[in-house]
């Protein structure tokens, strides 16, 4: 392991946060809940770790227009819309402009949602516990939506995990979650794909592939247990 570069991949960082999850349980019927697409195959090594249930919560950044890469605010599944006020100021963004972004992400939203879960029904979060899991935490205004989201359907505490972020967004995060789990905070973060080595796009097919197999692991335990 290189001394800047702490994770290798996706999945090593999934396995580092699933070695650190174990320790801060019992999970006792928490249900994972991975932001597509980055956050699968880290969510995914801590599902089968812990041995949780796994499942995605699809969020869309709404990119700044001409800056595509900074947030100024996030929808999520459930009709959840939150925004970087303070980016959509300084920015003098226009309602309109909004407008037009959030129908657009809302296109790949509902486009993602079938292509991922196609006609399973989402899991009831009443009365559980959910662990949300991302590749990182850069502005966070994905994973604010994912809260907010999270909390609308009765979720009874809420959980952010992740490899690493931002020093300034975890501490903002804390005052929205129950609790945030980041394995690093560098003061410089830059990009989070500085922190892995290998941080190439996750296809939608890698996606599918490991829903499918983690859902299919359940079904055999499920039957195992009957």
């Amino acid at each position: 392991m290189s001394l800047n570069i702490p994770f290798s991949d996706r999945v090593q960082a999934g396995r580092d946060l699933a070695e650190h999850l174990s320790s801060q349980g019992p999970w006792t019927n928490a249900l994972v809940l991975a932001l597509p697409r980055g956050g699968v195959p880290v969510a995914y090594e801590v599902a089968s770790r812990l041995g949780l249930e796994l499942d995605i919560l699809v969020v869309r950044k709404l990119g700044l227009p001409g800056h595509q890469e900074l947030a100024m605010g996030a929808i999520a599944s459930g009709g959840v819309q939150v925004m970087n006020e303070d980016i959509v100021h300084y920015a003098h963004v226009p309602p309109a402009t909004i407008e037009r972004v959030a129908e657009r992400e809302l296109q790949e939203l509902q486009r993602r949602e079938h292509a991922y879960r196609g006609e399973r029904a989402q899991p009831s979060l009443r009365e559980r516990p959910v662990i949300l899991i991302d590749d990182g935490l850069a502005t966070g205004a994905t994973m604010r939506a994912a809260i907010e989201a999270v909390r609308r359907q009765g979720a009874t505490s809420v959980i952010v995990a992740v490899p690493v972020g931002a020093p300034e967004t975890v501490g903002q995060l804390r005052r929205q979650a129950d609790r945030v789990i980041c394995l690093y905070t560098p003061q410089e973060l830059s990009a989070i794909g500085y922190w892995y080595r290998d941080f190439s796009q996750v296809s939608d097919r890698e996606v599918q592939e490991l829903l499918q197999r983690a859902w299919s692991e359940k079904k055999k335990n499920g039957e195992r247990q009957a």
